[in-house]
């Protein structure tokens, strides 16, 4: 009876009960603030045909009853559920990150000081080349996509179609000065949390890691393809990782093979939670496997592809704010990526010298500037210093210049193939990821 009363009300922000049951679209549009939780209850409760799966479902809904009833300290823990996903190497947008920042590491190998966006795009067994490069560099992409597509596990030759030109000379002086400059207009973010020894948020972590154990695995068996992706649920509570409560992992697999859920369990997702036995409650952790039932077409044959697509997966599983712009095939001057590294690494080093336990850096950009038109911190109250404080920090040890960022970081280098699956951020063999001691 208790579940049928919570199940049949509407529960807004400031504890109210709202009796608006269909009209809450309105009211969010409305009332942002106030019946945002509202509507995500309702999205929730329309789980409740799912037999049992109803009855976990309006548990967590009581979850949400007490994150949004604005409790008092001291009286109620307030709690909420994060999803991030990763994607692994075959899955067609991935595939196209890998091969664009392929072409990128080959043209920085000969000529430090290309400039490259050079995307692709596939479908079957049809790749699509195109994009800009200005290079002294003799970059052969025909062969370098063709040796990622089999390494990945394509079999059948590619019919690959390029359309590329030089990049346009009104932006090339603009970029290439004295100075570098940014090769656009963009807004970036970085962020850290001490949440995890990655500084990292745990849901995206955790997911990255399930898939890299994936493509570990998946190379010792014949009857695993390289096309996967997984999704990791955590429940917090007063913002921080309490445990998981969701584990989904969806692998592309040969026909006629029936132990897919048991082979991915025991290879894959119970070795990575070793790591994690911290947030593991048998009592409320879901794990799913393939629910789509089989997956034996995998790849560009089963869905399309092209680069950049996967920008949260990229990023920070939608803990943090993304400003937009892709990473994949685009060199240092492109401050959609080298910014965001910067960002990440101003964010990382912030809160790992103790001056807050969360902080987002918000930063933009001007196409031809020498300098950024923008700076924003964000630390979600867990600052231990004041925030005039922090900027003052900021201000003594980094310097935002395009130029200054690709000096600092050594961008020029032929390192990006490898940033491209498994997530730009939490590995420590990236330049942006280094924590340095901060004059404070």
């Amino acid at each position: 009876m208790q579940l049928q009363k919570i199940a049949s009300k509407n529960i807004d922000q400031t504890g109210l009960m709202c009796y608006h049951k269909s009209n809450h679209k309105e009211c969010a549009r409305d009332k942002p603030v106030e019946h945002t939780a509202t509507y995500l209850f309702d999205k929730v409760l329309m789980l409740e045909t799912m037999d049992k799966y109803f009855e976990i479902k309006i548990h967590r809904c009581r979850w949400i009853f007490s994150f949004h009833s604005m409790a008092k300290k001291g009286e109620e823990i307030m709690k909420k559920i994060v999803t991030s996903e990763s994607v692994n190497i075959g899955h067609p947008d991935k595939t196209c990150d890998v091969i664009a920042d392929a072409f990128l590491d080959a043209a920085l190998s000969q000529d430090p000081n290309a400039q490259m966006a050079v995307e692709c795009a596939i479908k079957n067994n049809k790749l699509f080349v195109y994009g800009e490069a200005t290079t002294t560099a003799n970059v052969d992409y025909r062969k370098i996509a063709t040796e990622v597509l089999s390494e990945i596990g394509y079999t059948q030759p590619f019919d690959i179609v390029l359309e590329l030109s030089q990049q346009s000379p009104d932006i090339n002086q603009a970029v290439v000065k004295q100075k570098l400059c940014a090769n656009d207009q963009g807004i970036v973010f970085g962020y850290a949390t001490n949440e995890t020894k990655e500084l990292m948020p745990l849901p995206i972590l955790v997911a990255h890691k399930i898939m890299q154990r994936y493509e570990e695995y998946r190379k010792t068996t014949s009857v695993f393809f390289a096309d996967a992706k997984c999704q990791v649920s955590v429940c917090y509570e007063d913002g921080k990782p309490s445990h998981f409560t969701t584990i989904l992992v969806s692998a592309s697999h040969a026909k006629e093979f029936d132990l897919v859920s048991a082979k991915i369990m025991q290879n894959v997702i119970f070795p990575t939670l070793e790591e994690y036995k911290q947030f593991v409650d048998t009592d409320d952790l879901k794990l799913i496997v393939n629910p789509s039932g089989k997956f034996t077409i995998w790849g560009s044959h089963g869905d399309s592809g092209c680069v950049g697509r996967k920008i949260v997966v990229d990023t920070y599983g939608g803990v943090a704010k993304v400003g937009g712009g892709c990473f994949s095939s685009k060199n240092a001057t492109k401050v959609d990526r080298s910014g965001a590294y910067y960002a990440r690494y101003v964010a990382k080093n912030l809160v790992a010298n103790g001056l807050c336990d969360k902080c987002e850096i918000e930063v933009s950009y001007g196409i031809g500037l020498s300098e950024p038109l923008s700076l924003a911190i964000e630390t979600f109250g867990t600052e231990k210093v004041s925030l005039d404080k922090i900027y003052e920090v900021v201000k003594d040890n980094f310097n935002f210049s395009p130029d200054n960022i690709i000096k600092e970081l050594d961008l020029l280098r032929p390192i990006y193939k490898q940033t491209a699956c498994y997530g730009h951020f939490g590995r420590e063999q990236f330049p942006w990821e280094r924590v340095i001691e901060l004059k404070i």
